[in-house]
């Protein structure tokens, strides 16, 4: 399984997919139209040299009457405009559906995206952990989560109001996006509390991902406008296994990242 897709990436490759489809129909019935055209033309030169005989009919192997000539030159025109109009159709009822499947797929996608850091939310996690369990299932991979949670959290709140503090939980996301591959998924699962999804991994994988988001951190402190306050995160890892359901993985990380937090604590002066 790859990443799920993000909105913006579904709607650039269903938009290109429309765009070549478009073309590909243009190119269809603009070629029917100019062999019909040439067609018709064709058999009107071919028929003009021996036109009238003299006697006010065309003259052919058989003798056709100019009614007759006329009526099947109408066929031709009526077939070929209905045609093109059922092409237009077509292409209409088809830019329709797809125009209403990509609505839909968005506004789903949306449900599952938090609005706040554009990450998924935790009403997506069920769906999503059950698309990555199933991959690690068929290809026998590994799969790892890591619950993290950010230290003292509310002291931003507290100390320069939620505004800000909805501003850092929305850069933090992207620092954890950052951190992570792009078949991997980043879940806003609390209030400041994210789960990270990593696919084909182990812990080891779960400790270089760990490793990433330290030095993302200590990065984003060198530069930040929280004066006073050194952003930080506790971090509990665990792996899926075939004996093991999600919340038996996510009960393990977030034990983990207790422990990890409250061993901050004992060290802490």
């Amino acid at each position: 399984m790859s990443a799920t897709p993000k909105p913006e990436s579904l709607l650039g490759r269903v938009s290109a997919e429309l765009a070549a489809i478009e073309k590909r129909d243009w190119e269809s019935w603009l070629i029917h139209s100019i062999t019909a055209i040439i067609l018709g033309a064709g058999l009107v030169v071919l028929l003009l040299p021996s036109a009238l005989d003299g006697r006010g009919r065309l003259h052919f192997a058989l003798e056709v009457s100019p009614q007759l000539f006329a009526a099947l030159v109408a066929i031709l025109i009526i077939f070929n405009t209905y045609s093109i109009s059922c092409k237009l159709a077509l292409r209409r009822t088809r830019q329709h559906l797809i125009s209403t499947t990509i609505q839909a797929e968005l506004a789903r996608l949306q449900s599952y995206t938090d609005p706040l850091t554009e990450v998924f939310n935790r009403r997506s996690l069920e769906d999503l952990a059950e698309k990555f369990i199933s991959r690690a299932k068929r290809h026998g991979k590994g799969l790892s989560f890591i619950m993290v949670d950010l230290d003292e959290f509310k002291q931003v709140n507290t100390q320069c109001g939620h505004l800000t503090g909805d501003l850092v939980l929305a850069e933090v996301a992207a620092l954890l996006n950052g951190s992570v591959r792009g078949c991997d998924a980043v879940v806003r699962y609390g209030g400041d509390e994210f789960l990270i999804i990593l696919s084909d991994s182990s812990k080891a994988g779960g400790v270089v991902v760990a490793d990433r988001i330290a030095r993302a951190l200590t990065d984003w402190n060198s530069t930040s406008p929280l004066h006073g306050f050194s952003l930080t995160a506790s971090l509990g890892m665990a792996d899926w296994g075939p004996t093991k359901t999600l919340d038996d993985v996510l009960i393990e990380a977030d034990k983990n990242m207790y422990e990890t937090k409250d061993a901050k604590k004992q060290i802490a002066p």
